[in-house]
C-alpha cells in the first residue's frame, strides 16, 4: 500500500512530482537582510549613525548617572586655618583656592546647582588648552554638557550670551565661553556665596582651624 508522500506525487505525475513542493500563500518569506543606512558607507558618516558619536553619547550618559567626583588635588588640598578663614573676606579668593573649590563646590551639591562649578572649571581647563584638536573637542563637550537646552546640567545664561556662543561655535576657541563664564561666576558670586558663608559645612571648617569670631570680614 504507497505511502502518503508516494500517493501525492502519483497524482501529481512525475514531471510535477520531482519537483520542490511550492510554498503555500500562508508560509512567510525568508526575512530579508538588513539593509546598511547609505551614510554610514562614506567616509564622513552622518553625526545620527557614526560609531564615535554613539560612543560619545554612552559617555556622556554614564556621566549623568552618578555624581562627579572632586578633582583629587582640591580634595587632598588641607586649608590652614588662616586660608579658611580667608575664604570669608572675599569670593575671589575662595576661587583661587584649590580646597576652597573643593568646598564651595560640595556645598553647591547639597544646593543642586553644583553645574554652575562644573562649567567654571571646564571653561578653566580650555583656556588652559593650546592644542586646536582639543580645543574643537572640549569646546563641544562644553556645549553640550552645560549650554545646550537638552543637558539636564544647562546653566543659566541669558539670550545675548548664549547667541554669542552659538555663532562662537561655528570655529570654537579657547574663549569661546568667556562671557557665559563671567556670568556664571557672577551668579554663584552674589547668590551662592552668601550662603556658604553661614553654612553648616563652613562653620565646621572655622570650628576644625581656629575660633569662628575672628573670620568676620
Amino acid at each position: 500500500m504507497p505511502t502518503p508522500h508516494e500517493a501525492e506525487k502519483q497524482h501529481r505525475g512525475p514531471e510535477e512530482a520531482d519537483q520542490p513542493p511550492s510554498m503555500s500563500s500562508h508560509e512567510a518569506a525568508p526575512p530579508a537582510p538588513p539593509r546598511r543606512n547609505p551614510c554610514c558607507l562614506c567616509w564622513c558618516c552622518c553625526c545620527s549613525c557614526s560609531w564615535n558619536e554613539e560612543r560619545r553619547r554612552a559617555w556622556r550618559a554614564s556621566r549623568e548617572s552618578r555624581p562627579q567626583p572632586l578633582p583629587s588635588c582640591e580634595v587632598c588640598a588641607t586649608p590652614s586655618p588662616e586660608e579658611v578663614q580667608s575664604w570669608a573676606q572675599s569670593f575671589d579668593k575662595l576661587m583661587r583656592s584649590p580646597a576652597g573649590r573643593g568646598a564651595f563646590r560640595a556645598f553647591l551639591r547639597t544646593e543642586y546647582s553644583e553645574e554652575n562649578m562644573l562649567f567654571w572649571l571646564a571653561c578653566e581647563e580650555l583656556k588652559a588648552e593650546a592644542d586646536r584638536h582639543a580645543v574643537d573637542e572640549k569646546a563641544r563637550l562644553i556645549y553640550e554638557d552645560y549650554v545646550s537646552i537638552l543637558s539636564p546640567k544647562e546653566v543659566s545664561l541669558d539670550s545675548r550670551v548664549r547667541e554669542g556662543i552659538n555663532k562662537k561655535m561655528q570655529e570654537p576657541s579657547a574663549h569661546t565661553f568667556d562671557d557665559a563664564q563671567l556670568q556664571i561666576y557672577t551668579l554663584m558670586h552674589r547668590d551662592s556665596y552668601p550662603r556658604f558663608l553661614t553654612s553648616p559645612a563652613y562653620r565646621a571648617l572655622l570650628l576644625q582651624g581656629g575660633s569662628p569670631s575672628s573670620t568676620e570680614a
